[in-house]
């Protein structure tokens, strides 16, 4: 009967426990914290990220038109935790606009590491031009899945 009693007792505990850290928000999703520049300049970047101003550089001008006008669906990759699919507008050759179609949504972690996720490798993913963008630290299945679904949409932007 004792044994009965404390297998309820620690099935009971463990539910509670399962059930408390299920609607617990994980910590903060830690993305750089000057958007907008790439991983190798973020390091030299972060004394001077107070003075440094948005200006266009050359070395993304090579991106000029390399891709075909048109709004274009990627493949659903699977993010461990839910679907991850995106579409990519391009207008004048260049990556527009980049709108997150499914994305893990079924609990409140998922919800919340997204919500903190999808606009920074959307951003990063428009700056580059491409898809070679870097994970966001604590959303890294998204990030892999966006980075994926993203390819797949630009590979169909660049054929003929």
């Amino acid at each position: 009967m004792k044994k009965y009693v404390l297998g309820i007792a620690v099935g009971l505990i463990f539910l509670a426990y399962t059930t408390v850290l299920r609607h617990q928000h994980s910590e903060p999703v830690l993305a750089p914290t000057t958007l907008g520049q790439n991983n190798s300049t973020n390091q030299s970047a972060s004394t001077t990220a107070n003075s440094t101003t948005s200006t266009p550089t050359t070395t993304n001008s090579a991106a000029t038109a390399q891709y075909r006008d048109g709004t274009f669906t990627g493949s659903v990759e699977n993010a461990y935790y839910g679907n991850v699919q995106v579409s990519a507008t391009i207008q004048g050759g260049k990556i527009t606009n980049i709108d997150f179609l499914q994305s893990p949504d079924e609990n409140p972690n998922s919800i919340y590491v997204n919500q903190q996720a999808d606009p920074y490798l959307k951003q990063e993913a428009i700056k580059a031009q491409s898809s070679n963008v870097s994970t966001v630290s604590g959303a890294t299945f998204t990030s892999s899945a966006f980075i994926q679904s993203l390819t797949s949409a630009l590979s169909q932007a660049t054929q003929s």
